[in-house]
């Protein structure tokens, strides 16, 4: 004979599954999430525990994929930071051929169509902050390939929305050059943006840069005549992506940004293999941040 649970049974069943489902899909390595905005577009968290108590201050970190779009392993590549640091990891996809054409460039470029994948990114902040009730009015962002290509590129627009930056082995590079167009310079970039560049607030964003020395390979970011990001000067920054980010480095630090700059020997291009240096420099500013703020 089965018995019909009392209400206060049925009660506590009821907070141990939601409970249960929390902790599966809200907290720790979660479940993929739809962009509410535009669901052509996902992204996949990882949440501390602590982030359940309203008086723990949380962060946020943004970990960005390559060409490969191996969101997980952006997200996976931090969550111990996350647990340690007390940070939420958010981990955006951003696919090949939204638009129907399969181009797989276009968050690199921050631009495609009618498509601002800047403001794609700041509304998924927006839209985690109010998940969880938190209010992430800065970030950290640490993309590798092409995600550093969008990370640099990102920074131009928006120094403000960063606590710290770290850009890692983009192919192509953006230079501050004022006498060249998008995408070798920014000359354009407020007609082309509607936005000029802050240069003070970018001055203020403390920027960290990494490679591999053996990361050396050049026939995906040779640009040739006739190619589709091609343009002149498209080569100029340097052959290989350790020559490109020295330069990109140089850029910066001649429009008086400070940058840490990572050589990492025998390393090949490996987004995995340089997390562990932006962590590094990321738990730094943390703890500054921090502790300026007490």
């Amino acid at each position: 004979m089965t018995t019909k649970p009392t209400d206060l049974e049925q009660k506590d069943a009821d907070a141990i599954a939601t409970r249960a489902a929390k902790n599966i899909y809200h907290l720790g390595i979660t479940t993929v999430y739809s962009h509410p905005q535009d669901s052509r577009f996902a992204y996949t968290l990882y949440v501390p525990e602590g982030i359940e108590d309203p008086n723990r201050q949380i962060d946020l970190v943004v970990s960005l994929h390559g060409s490969t779009r191996a969101m997980e392993i952006y997200r996976n590549g931090f969550a111990e930071f996350g647990r340690w640091n007390d940070c939420v990891i958010l981990s955006p996809l951003f696919p090949v051929g939204v638009l129907g054409d399969n181009n797989g460039d276009g968050y690199k470029q921050l631009i495609e169509g009618d498509i601002r994948y800047d403001q794609v990114l700041l509304d998924m902040v927006a839209n985690v902050g109010a998940r969880y009730q938190r209010n992430f009015d800065t970030f950290a962002l640490f993309g590798y390939s092409g995600g550093g290509q969008f990370t640099h590129r990102f920074c131009y627009l928006h120094p403000e929305k960063l606590w710290a930056a770290s850009i890692g082995a983009p192919g192509s590079v953006t230079l501050l050059d004022a006498d060249k167009d998008w995408w070798v310079g920014v000359r354009d970039v407020e007609a082309k943006f509607g936005k000029a560049i802050d240069h003070e607030a970018l001055r203020k964003v403390p920027v960290h840069m990494v490679v591999g020395d053996a990361d050396l390979e050049t026939w995906e970011i040779t640009h040739r005549v006739g190619g589709k990001h091609y343009m002149p000067g498209a080569n100029d920054a340097g052959r290989t992506r350790p020559e490109r980010l020295a330069s990109l480095k140089t850029s910066f630090e001649a429009a008086g940004v400070k940058v840490s700059f990572d050589l990492l020997p025998n390393v090949p291009h490996m987004g995995i293999k340089t997390m562990p240096a932006a962590q590094d420099f990321f738990a730094k500013v943390l703890q500054e941040k921090r502790r300026a703020a007490r």
